[in-house]
């Protein structure tokens, strides 16, 4: 079983919105909804065992930049840029919400900021897409000098080819656990150290 880095989780849920995820979805990332069961688990999980957990929501201006490049999706304040019902934040939980324009959940917003005031010294990614968004966070975890986790069966993009690049960019500087995995690893690793994660 690997020994897991770091003495601080945050388990980061990226993007699960309406705009990617299910039929409606203005740009469906189309495996999406196959990982919704294993986020719910590791997010309970997380919430059982002192795990933070991060929501982490695309939220852009009606003419945000970004859309001179991709579709117009997941604009503020619309059902597009909401959490799909399953994944809702749970605020009295402690779930924290990073709202980001761009695809790294460290460009331009207080996630960081978070992390350290929280002294969280490890992320572990879920959330689509695993070759954009959640490649690009787990990059720019790296270049902060956090610890890298990807969930393999938590993380989709539209299609395998797609997935299983950004898995392989991530596992040069990251590990790549299934959630099961990541769940018995944590579980020994925190009730043998005896601490609060």
């Amino acid at each position: 079983m690997t020994e897991l880095k770091g003495n601080k989780h945050a388990l980061v849920v990226i993007d699960m919105l309406n705009d990617f995820i299910g039929e409606k979805a203005s740009l469906r990332c189309e495996s999406g909804e196959k990982i919704v069961p294993e986020i719910r688990g590791a997010i309970d999980f997380c919430h059982e065992n002192a795990i933070q957990v991060i929501h982490v929501q695309e939220a852009h201006r009606k003419n945000d930049a970004d859309f001179k490049v991709r579709p117009v999706h997941a604009i503020k304040g619309t059902w597009g840029s909401q959490f799909v019902s399953e994944l809702e934040p749970e605020e009295e939980k402690g779930d924290y919400v990073v709202q980001k324009r761009r695809h790294s959940a460290f460009s331009f917003t207080d996630f960081d900021l978070f992390l350290r005031e929280e002294k969280i010294d490890t992320v572990v990614l879920t959330g689509v897409w695993t070759n954009v968004c959640v490649r690009s966070t787990a990059s720019d975890a790296l270049y902060h000098g956090y610890n890298v986790i990807a969930l393999s069966d938590a993380t989709a993009s539209k299609d395998d080819d797609m997935h299983r690049s950004g898995l392989r960019d991530m596992d040069l500087f990251g590990e790549i656990m299934t959630a099961e995995d990541y769940k018995k690893a944590a579980k020994k690793k925190f009730s043998h150290n005896q601490q609060t994660v």
